[in-house]
């Protein structure tokens, strides 16, 4: 029995291999189930989840009730950002009011237990501040800890741009990075592009680190997305593309990378609909906004992937 075994194990550890890696011709980062965090109306009820099987038709979970319910800040949840940890946990940032300094924080195994909420005061030193907008989880294993991204408004500050937004608004991108979201690293500023902008997210294409963010212009109007690039995950990033959506005003961007190809969903909220642009270099744009379908009132959120379990889970919930 043992001389069978030892004889097995080159096949029985390629085997193991295999599985580890995951579904032929599938990179790992593509492993998991699909599913979108979201909000309905103004936030007052909380976090929504969808699923989907292809990364274009998406399904409400728990008949498109709330998963987790605000109870910190100005008690909204906003523009609610999750992301898995190395150790499996899920950690969820939000808006929690529209001008309030503070991101909304909580954590879970499952996404249907959820620890204590807690507001992170992640602009306490610049007590002028406006608001703490659209949080975003950055996990830069490079440096094994979280980044925390956000926009604000700090008045006077940039002048130059302070008249080109909106009822005096003219944020910058800020950031701070934690390990255990208990002790938070002195808030720093991520990135000034020279215009008013809101709404970045951060996700790594091999060995760059690339982030997508609303040009928030109002006069002139831009209210669109745009690509920059970094060696490492808090920059410095270089200039901002050209626009990569088109006429319409988007915001609200969640990138996630299905079949080869990466998808950015956006929110084209004054039409009161999601769309999708595709890239398969981060360069080349395709609009497919036509293709995808999601439910009534889908709000700002964040697509990633989770384990089967705990998609089967969610769907089992009533």
């Amino acid at each position: 029995m043992q001389t069978i075994f030892w004889r097995q194990w080159p096949a029985l550890l390629l085997g193991a291999v295999i599985i580890l890696a995951g579904r032929p011709g599938m990179a790992a980062e593509e492993e998991g189930e699909l599913l979108f965090t979201s909000f309905r109306r103004n936030g007052e009820d909380g976090l929504h989840l969808l699923h989907s099987k292809d990364g274009y038709t998406w399904t409400a979970l728990k008949k498109d009730q709330s998963f987790l319910r605000p109870q910190v800040g100005g008690k909204l949840m906003r523009d609610p950002s999750l992301a898995q940890g190395p150790d499996g946990t899920f950690h969820l940032v939000w808006t929690t009011a529209w001008n309030k300094h503070g991101a909304g924080y909580a954590s879970s195994k499952d996404l249907i237990h959820w620890s204590e909420q807690r507001l992170l005061d992640v602009m306490a030193h610049e007590p002028q501040t406006r608001n703490v907008w659209a949080p975003e989880l950055f996990y830069d294993t490079a440096q094994q800890e979280w980044l925390i991204v956000w926009s604000s408004t700090i008045p006077g500050r940039f002048p130059q741009t302070e008249k080109a937004g909106d009822d005096g608004y003219n944020h910058r991108l800020y950031f701070t990075t934690t390990k255990n979201f208990q002790t938070l690293a002195p808030t720093r500023l991520l990135y000034d592009p020279g215009f008013n902008c809101i709404d970045a997210v951060i996700f790594r294409d091999g060995a760059r680190h690339v982030m997508i963010l609303k040009d928030e212009t109002r006069h002139p109007p831009a209210k669109n997305l745009r690509v920059a690039f970094s060696e490492r995950a808090t920059g410095p990033y270089g200039p901002a593309s050209a626009p990569i959506t088109g006429n319409y005003w988007a915001e609200g961007p969640t990138v996630i990378k299905i079949g080869g190809k990466w998808f950015v969903y956006f929110d084209r909220y004054t039409e009161h609909r999601y769309g999708l642009v595709t890239s398969t270099d981060l360069q080349t744009w395709t609009d497919e906004s036509d293709k995808v379908r999601f439910p009534k009132d889908h709000r700002h959120g964040t697509v990633l992937r989770v384990p089967r379990a705990v998609l089967e889970r969610l769907q089992a919930e009533p």
